[in-house]
């Protein structure tokens, strides 16, 4: 089971054998540690020592995240005791030819549901620009294949995000004002939704990753810096338009999300009481995208770093623009909307059975790790159909 607390102010206290989630006198739920798997905590939510401990001893995976969804650490289970496993991983890290060869097979998955998902809005949406786009995409495979270097691959990857994201914004019923990706800070409803959307994509791989008995540091595809869980990173490229991008275009096009739902945060100067910036904008006046025109890096990844120097705020001072953000009610929505996407159930070659996208998550961590270990020869990705 997994676990949202968004109400601010909330307090988990371990009540017996259970945690309770308390605003003032009142309880909001009762948390069965024996059923819990994960627990994200959003914002100002206090949690007593004994409840820490009683977290602990359950190895149960805690999150914190800002209010909105930002990534700031965790309480994690003791580490998993392979040292040889993890031995193994380091070692590959010398090994460039399997770098490469396991780079390849990622980004592979990657374009392919890309392609995939233009294809889609092509169809669906009538728009024969995207699946030009997706043939441009298709069209680095061959380059792709004959990569003998992990930064080429890197750039095909930088390439294909750049082409999808062009045309990403042709499967929206109604102009949702995207018109790039943009991450720190997302500018506009749909880059909203989307970091948002890969935070929680990227908790869900990072405790794949953990089940698996890996250690989330050593990837390849993303360089390994201080702090950085190269490896989840990794994992979750093939999932971001399996998961998160499909179910972006369903929120906005079945109007579960809508212009109402979203607000412009702009800091308040403490001394004065008043915005740092004398204009306010509003999403919804911003029918052409306007609010989100900054130049961005095609090659930067989505997902934040594992260090958060940076903030939103910061960022918004550099470019003259201001995060958006989510609505209490809409934010509540998109988190069901994302536990609900999970137990959607699709044929998974691998296993060659029906299974739900959650699990998938969790069976190709374990892939992953039989192809470091030796016992599979090719990293096989799931792929959008």
């Amino acid at each position: 089971m997994i676990v949202y607390v968004k109400t601010q102010g909330a307090r988990i206290v371990k009540e017996g054998r259970h945690l309770v989630v308390k605003k003032r006198d009142g309880i909001y739920n009762t948390l069965f540690t024996y059923k819990l798997k994960q627990l994200l905590l959003f914002g100002n939510i206090e949690i007593t020592h004994s409840a820490l401990c009683q977290l602990m001893q359950y190895n149960i995976d805690t999150v914190f995240l800002t209010r909105y969804g930002r990534y700031l650490g965790r309480l994690a289970p003791p580490e998993a005791k392979n040292v040889f496993l993890h031995k193994k991983q380091y070692l590959l890290l010398e090994d460039a030819v399997f770098g490469v060869r396991m780079a390849r097979s990622i980004v592979a998955g990657k374009l392919t549901n890309m392609a995939t998902l233009l294809l889609r809005i092509k169809r669906t949406r009538k728009q024969p620009f995207a699946g030009v786009l997706a043939g441009r995409i298709q069209n680095l495979f061959s380059k792709l294949n004959s990569a003998d270097n992990i930064d080429s691959v890197r750039g095909y990857e930088g390439r294909g995000s750049s082409i999808f994201f062009e045309g990403f914004r042709y499967g929206f019923v109604e102009n949702a004002g995207f018109t790039r990706r943009v991450r720190r800070p997302p500018t506009d409803p749909v880059n909203s939704v989307l970091s948002l959307l890969y935070t929680f994509l990227m908790n869900r791989v990072y405790a794949a990753v953990r089940i698996a008995g890996l250690d989330p540091y050593p990837g390849f595809l993303h360089t390994i810096d201080y702090g950085r869980y190269s490896l989840v990173l990794d994992l979750m490229e093939e999932f971001r338009s399996i998961i998160a991008d499909t179910l972006t275009l369903s929120l906005f096009n079945l109007k579960i999300l809508q212009k109402k739902d979203f607000h412009v945060e702009i800091p308040v100067d403490e001394t004065s009481n008043q915005p740092t910036n004398s204009k306010t904008a509003d999403v919804s006046s911003d029918p052409i995208g306007l609010i989100n025109m900054r130049e961005t890096d095609s090659a930067n990844f989505d997902m934040p770093e594992q260090r958060m120097e940076d903030n939103d705020t910061a960022s918004a001072q550099v470019t003259g623009k201001y995060p958006v953000k989510l609505s209490k009610d809409a934010f509540s929505q998109v988190i069901d909307a994302f536990e609900k996407k999970l137990t959607t159930r699709f044929f998974y070659p691998v296993a060659d059975r029906q299974i739900s996208y959650g699990d998938a998550i969790i069976y190709q961590a374990d892939q992953y790790r039989k192809v470091v270990e030796g016992k599979v020869d090719v990293y096989q990705p799931v792929l959008l159909k």
